[in-house]
């Protein structure tokens, strides 16, 4: 399967992180020079998806969203069925060359793959797929941040690159949040245990790879007072109590569960 790492021409260390990791597990993989948002801040004044209201998004999360869009493009030219991206700061799990080498496992109607944990809770079907070597895929029926690591179809790109072509979102959010309609046509499947992990969620296992994107979003998001506190009326914090319970027995009846998506361990790293 083609691997393909986003990769800043700036950032020389991950892309040395990166070698050592895809070393580590024995697999091959090709470098796309990514979108750099520091050199083009003219990105902020491009379109952007009407469901972030006042909040603008920053020129690093629109270059993310191009960075991604490149792979896309390599891949929908292709002739291969899928193909996986990765960024530059991800950890892999021992054995995850056994899944890296081939597509065999992937479920015939998939059109993405999620191959990382955030470690955040999210919701999967219980109903679960085989794939081999200890993991299994399950459908993704709730937002799961991140995009380090998925596997998408050459058709799924296709269709992701059309989606884009004239607006801008975050790239976890296109592809990962039910609330943006590319969610709907998409067959999306969650890797449990996860492949990979960004470093920045890794805790005390963590090799000091921060979020690149996260000061300018931080920015944003001050700039646009979505992150001043309110104090929540008690009718609102009970309409919230109920909205859980109900989504609870929703959720238990259509078979899903909540769940924070493991990591496969990483073995030993140099």
């Amino acid at each position: 399967m083609k691997c393909l790492v986003i990769n800043l021409d700036r950032s020389s260390d991950r892309l040395a992180h990166m070698r050592a990791e895809f070393g580590r597990i024995g697999v091959a993989f090709e470098r796309v020079v990514a979108v750099d948002g520091h050199s083009h801040p003219e990105l902020e004044q491009q379109p952007q998806h009407p469901m972030y209201g006042p909040r603008q998004l920053s020129s690093s999360e629109i270059a993310c969203l191009h960075s991604h869009r490149a792979c896309w493009s390599i891949l929908a030219r292709g002739e291969a069925r899928y193909g996986a991206i990765f960024e530059d700061d991800v950890v892999f799990s021992a054995n995850a060359s056994c899944l890296l080498a081939d597509c065999g496992w992937i479920p015939a109607d998939a059109d993405i793959v999620k191959l990382e944990t955030y470690f955040s809770k999210t919701i999967i079907q219980r109903m679960s797929i085989s794939a081999g070597h200890g993991f299994s895929v399950s459908r993704l029926c709730k937002f799961h941040p991140g995009t380090g690591g998925y596997i998408i179809s050459r058709q799924a790109a296709r269709d992701l690159l059309e989606a884009t072509e004239r607006i801008n979102l975050t790239a976890d959010d296109l592809i990962f949040n039910p609330a943006f309609a590319t969610w709907s046509s998409n067959a999306i499947y969650q890797l449990v245990p996860a492949l990979c992990a960004q470093d920045q969620v890794l805790g005390d296992r963590a090799l000091g790879m921060p979020s690149l994107l996260d000061h300018g979003r931080e920015c944003k998001w001050l700039a646009s007072g979505l992150m001043t506190k309110r104090r929540r009326p008690m009718t609102e914090k009970i309409r919230i109590e109920i909205g859980r319970v109900v989504e609870w027995i929703v959720d238990f009846c259509k078979l899903r569960r909540r769940t924070v998506i493991p990591l496969a361990s990483p073995g030993p790293r140099d």
